[in-house]
């Protein structure tokens, strides 16, 4: 395999993700990270939403699974968000209390490799394992990290 790439830019597109109830995961999505609608598919056998935000598509729901979230099978571990500081961070984690969501960790926690990034993680409404995080502010004196050894993120 060549060690070079003809992509000369690379970033990460929009996620596409499959939810059991659209509606709700639309609501969600929308309250949380304040993303907005931006085309829907009403076809009752082929359910989807776009979401985006400043003109740029981010996520894509897709009503066309059962269960919840499966942690134990090989695919996605979780999705992270970036957020420019860490009062963001904490007004998110008060919206997701009133949401009544699922926490891995109580409160902001640091990540584990001794940045002072950090973040909160959660569940959305399938179980979809989430992330918001600030690359700075967010130390070992404003929560300590549940893994030094390893990435927070990974053990959630």
């Amino acid at each position: 395999m060549s060690s070079t790439t003809a992509l000369r830019t690379l970033q990460t597109g929009h996620v596409g993700l499959n939810v059991t109830d659209l509606d709700r995961s639309v609501d969600f999505y929308r309250a949380v990270l304040g993303l907005q609608l931006t085309a829907r598919g009403t076809d009752p056998d082929r359910r989807y939403a776009m979401l985006g935000r400043d003109g740029r598509l981010v996520l894509t729901l897709w009503q066309q699974s059962t269960g919840t979230f499966s942690t134990t099978t090989p695919g996605l571990h979780h999705l992270s968000f970036e957020v420019e500081g860490l009062d963001e961070v904490r007004a998110t984690e008060d919206l997701l209390r009133a949401l009544g969501a699922e926490f891995a960790y109580d409160g902001v926690v640091p990540h584990g490799e001794g940045s002072a990034s950090g973040g909160i993680f959660f569940s959305d409404p399938d179980g979809i394992r989430l992330e918001v995080y600030t690359r700075t502010g967010v130390d070992e004196t404003t929560a300590e990290a549940p893994h030094t050894d390893a990435p927070t993120c990974g053990f959630f």
